[in-house]
């Protein structure tokens, strides 16, 4: 039995969940989310918990078990608290700007960087701090390494974007005489 699958799934209250044959709703104070069933795996509301079962032992549905049950459990918390991911710009020259869908940044290219946000993620500028935050932990996610693949970080100097708890391994430079 997966150990992540049998934990049942607490529902909190201001949340509605719609379990359709093929799709599972989510919605709440952050917003609406939606997830395919996936075929091997039943779900099933019970009061105020959401339970997740294998219709069979094989490898397969054992594989899906705790994957569906950690896909609803991140609706949840998205649709109640919501996701974010911080990230830090590092270098001389570079600058960041804008907020909400869109951001303008400053990368040492010859031209300025722009990037839009899709639907139902935010994005807030401090200073050279990003937050990324939107109630789908993937979209959160993908927002933030679109973004960080703009200007990765480079091991000689640190320059460039990295996630705010990344550790940037460094490197030597060239031994001199």
């Amino acid at each position: 039995m997966s150990r992540i699958g049998k934990l049942p799934i607490a529902v909190p209250s201001g949340v509605t969940i719609t379990v359709d044959p093929d799709w599972i709703t989510v919605k709440g104070a952050k917003g609406e989310l939606k997830q395919f069933t996936l075929p091997e795996v039943d779900v099933t509301v019970d009061g105020d918990q959401i339970i997740v079962t294998r219709k069979s032992d094989e490898k397969l549905a054992r594989a899906q078990h705790g994957l569906m049950r950690a896909l609803i459990n991140n609706m949840v918390i998205g649709v109640t608290s919501g996701f974010e991911k911080k990230l830090e710009v590092n270098g001389v020259g570079f600058r960041v700007s804008g907020g909400g869908q869109s951001l303008e940044m400053a990368l040492g290219f010859s031209h300025p960087v722009k990037y839009t946000a899709p639907e139902g993620v935010t994005i807030t500028v401090d200073k050279m701090n990003i937050t990324v935050s939107g109630a789908s932990k993937q979209q959160v996610g993908q927002v933030a390494a679109e973004i960080r693949s703009l200007k990765k970080p480079e091991p000689y100097k640190g320059k460039g974007i990295k996630y705010a708890d990344e550790q940037i391994r460094r490197k030597a430079g060239k031994a001199g005489k």
